[in-house]
């Protein structure tokens, strides 16, 4: 019989738990085919009693038991064992407004064996008619730099975010008004803020029935208070306030930090530090944010609209980008590659293109080893990996070749103690690393797990 750790990534991601039994690894999931409610056929040909789930509050959300379409449970790698490419497409906001954007993207994963990550917007569940009910921090009763969805919108994006649960997909949060700018910014927002913003965020998604008035659709199949495991902030403002109160609720992740390497993750406060990353951006000498808008804002300088007559090739360079960045981690330090995107139509909807052929080239059957996951499926591998393994592959810089003997270095040895020149000047603290919206971020507070 195989490991588990040989099945291909299309099976690995799709298995149910029968067959995942029968090649001996464990999953705790049903067999439910994508978008299906669990159940099915009982031993014996017998129809499974009707799946009675268990409403919650208002009924705007339900736990129907382990999420279906989750990978074998993770194993530790052994030591000089080569670690599987993982690579994590994310969308932020994930509201479906008409555009076909969400289903295409459920479709382009199922097709591909891919899992993913939607960072829901609170205030998205919240009809404009009942706006005051949102309270952001520093901003007036209401206030949203996102706007709100229309009735028909919020209900298609009800009816894709139910589905993609179902299908294994994660749903973690954007928060609600995404503050960028002024004295309201979410990078001036304390611990207690961001407590008083989740908590917000949290009611819109399990109060959606009783703030909208909708009783025609069914529930959201999950407990979001569980469910609810990692974040990313507004234009990745705003995280060192964020950790502590994310530790206190018992996160596990946040995907926050700008300016991240293509180097093997860290924990802050607790949490996996997972950012988004610089990667090669054809045609330039720097690099560019592993995100939709940050390659915009080098192409069109931030308008949305750019000129027309550059879309072929501004498509064909964001495609480059995206290969040259999975390329770059899989032959080399196998770090984990996480892009992140939005269901927008900048320029002539390119953007959305390139990550499509981006994901079809990265999940090529060719290569067995890479991993299409969520990041909540990526930190369950990581908690139980061997803590002095992922400190080897956290000792790879970028581009820095994976062999069986990566592992700690040693500590230089002791010199001794010399007394210091009058001319000694302190070392500098490294620069930090712009993104693309100059917003700047550092490696403080970082801890081994």
């Amino acid at each position: 019989m195989r490991d588990s750790r040989d099945i291909t990534r299309r099976s690995l991601l799709g298995l149910g738990v029968g067959a995942a039994a029968a090649l001996g690894g464990a999953v705790g999931c049903s067999s439910a085919t994508a978008g299906e409610e669990p159940g099915g056929q009982a031993p014996g040909g017998k129809a499974n009693p009707p799946f009675k789930p268990r409403l919650i509050g208002d009924g705007s959300t339900a736990d129907y038991g382990k999420q279906p379409h989750q990978p074998p449970r993770p194993v530790p790698l052994e030591r000089g064992e080569k670690p599987p490419q993982f690579v994590i497409f994310s969308w932020d906001g994930a509201g479906e407004v008409g555009n076909g954007l969400f289903p295409r993207f459920r479709k382009l994963a199922r097709d591909h064996g891919a899992r993913m990550t939607f960072f829901l917007s609170g205030v998205y569940l919240l009809p404009e008619s009942k706006k005051r009910r949102y309270d952001p921090p520093n901003n007036p009763r209401g206030a949203s730099d996102i706007g709100y969805l229309t009735d028909e919108h919020i209900r298609e994006t009800l009816r894709q975010m139910r589905a993609a649960w179902l299908e294994g997909h994660e749903v973690g949060t954007h928060f609600n008004g995404h503050f960028c700018q002024g004295s309201g910014s979410v990078a001036h927002w304390t611990p207690e803020e961001w407590e008083s913003e989740i908590e917000q965020a949290i009611s819109f998604v399990t109060r959606w029935r009783t703030n909208t008035g909708f009783h025609d659709l069914e529930p959201l199949p999950f407990d979001y208070r569980k469910e609810l495991v990692g974040a990313r902030t507004p234009c990745l403002l705003g995280q060192d306030n964020l950790l502590p109160t994310a530790a206190k609720l018992g996160w596990r992740y946040d995907a926050s930090s700008p300016g991240g390497l293509q180097v093997w993750p860290r924990k802050r406060h607790g949490l996996w530090d997972l950012p988004l990353q610089q990667m090669p951006f054809p045609g330039h000498s720097f690099e560019v944010l592993s995100m939709d808008y940050n390659i915009l804002a080098n192409q069109s300088q931030n308008s949305t609209r750019g000129p027309s007559h550059h879309y072929s090739a501004w498509r064909r360079q964001a495609t480059e980008s995206y290969i040259a960045g999975f390329d770059r981690a899989y032959e080399t330090n196998r770090a984990p590659f996480f892009v992140g995107n939005h269901f927008e139509e900048w320029n002539g909807g390119i953007y959305m293109d390139a990550v499509e052929e981006a994901l079809k080239y990265i999940a090529d059957d060719k290569r067995k080893d890479v991993r299409l996951v969520s990041f909540r499926q990526f930190v369950d591998w990581l908690d139980v990996q061997d803590p002095a393994v992922l400190a080897g592959l956290r000792t790879l810089d970028v581009g820095e070749k994976w062999s069986p003997k990566t592992g700690p270095k040693s500590p230089p040895k002791p010199e001794r103690p010399t007394k210091p020149s009058k001319s000694t000047k302190p070392s500098k603290s490294p620069k930090p690393v712009k993104s693309a919206d100059g917003e700047e971020g550092d490696e403080g507070g970082e801890e081994d797990p």
